[in-house]
């Protein structure tokens, strides 16, 4: 039965310390006003950049309960649904199932999938994943947010510059995907990375300031939010673009700024930098946009 309040079903990986996947997403869809059902891929106790890992992976068949319980119980229907890290190709094929199920409950249920596969030329998942995201589970999605390499991977097209870029988003609409959102690419300056969004009628590019660290978790966080204002604008891309950036940047210089007080040359130890999402609450809730998009011509 339709709600009166918008609700995401969000699977993907939990820990119980620091902000990754869920962990990541669950508190700003909250925040901006969405009840949030989660799934955990898998528990760890950190995400896998310290140097221990501890903790269990869900099994498939495990997933699968979770989800038919879900259905038995008829509180199956959701608004949004929302993925990010998977680890194998058979639980991303569960996603495809998972998807098809849901659609039936609410044919108006929007998918935005995060196709976490790598960064900077590096994957980090099997490669077998790549053909069942590029030619099973990407189709599904209506709204995708990779990042420049994830889109090389999928479309084939090694993006060096603009036209490049736009090339590859073409290609993923044409898999019938509604938006696509390259959440950052190397086509910027030494101080700033492109962001780029694009519709079939629109398309807009951002820039965004480089910080000097590395930070786990800014991809999930960039999906749910701009899952939460694609809602929230009734799908005007350039200000969900805007609003997004603009909440994401405040985290991340804020987290950044508070570090460096406590550590204030050299390399940042890793559990100085992560995202503070509780202490920019009031961020999340009214970003100030300080960062304007602008649109791009499509040829």
């Amino acid at each position: 039965m339709p709600l009166d309040t918008p609700t995401v079903l969000s699977i993907q990986s939990h820990v119980v310390h620091g902000y990754v996947g869920n962990k990541s997403a669950i508190f700003p869809l909250q925040v901006l006003g969405f009840e949030v059902d989660s799934i955990n891929t898998v528990q760890f106790s950190t995400h896998t950049g310290y140097k221990h890992i501890k903790g269990n992976i869900l099994k498939n068949e495990e997933l699968e309960e979770l989800v038919e319980g879900l259905i038995l119980n008829e509180v199956d229907y959701y608004t949004h649904f929302l993925t990010g890290y998977s680890r194998s190709p058979d639980s991303l094929r569960q996603i495809a199932g998972i998807i098809t199920k849901l659609k039936q409950k609410n044919p108006n249920l929007i998918y935005v999938c995060d196709p976490v596969m790598g960064d900077n030329g590096k994957m980090y998942v099997p490669e077998e994943i790549l053909p069942v995201y590029r030619d099973v589970v990407v189709p599904l999605a209506d709204i995708l947010t990779p990042n420049q390499f994830e889109a090389e991977l999928i479309t084939g097209v090694k993006v060096t510059n603009l036209d490049d870029a736009l090339k590859a988003i073409n290609l993923l609409h044409q898999k019938g995907i509604s938006t696509v959102v390259l959440s950052s690419t190397d086509l910027g300056s030494d101080t700033s990375m492109i962001g780029i969004a694009s519709t079939k009628d629109s398309c807009y590019k951002i820039e965004i300031p480089k910080v000097d660290a590395s930070f786990t978790g800014t991809g999930d966080l960039f999906a749910a939010l701009f899952l939460a204002w694609s809602y929230k604008t009734k799908n005007n891309v350039k200000e969900t673009l805007e609003r997004t950036i603009a909440t994401l940047q405040s985290i991340v210089q804020n987290t950044y700024e508070k570090a460096r007080a406590v550590h204030p040359t050299g390399k940042i130890p890793r559990a100085l930098i992560e995202l503070r999402l509780v202490q920019n609450k009031s961020f999340i809730e009214n970003p100030t946009i300080k960062i304007k998009a602008v649109e791009i011509k499509k040829n």
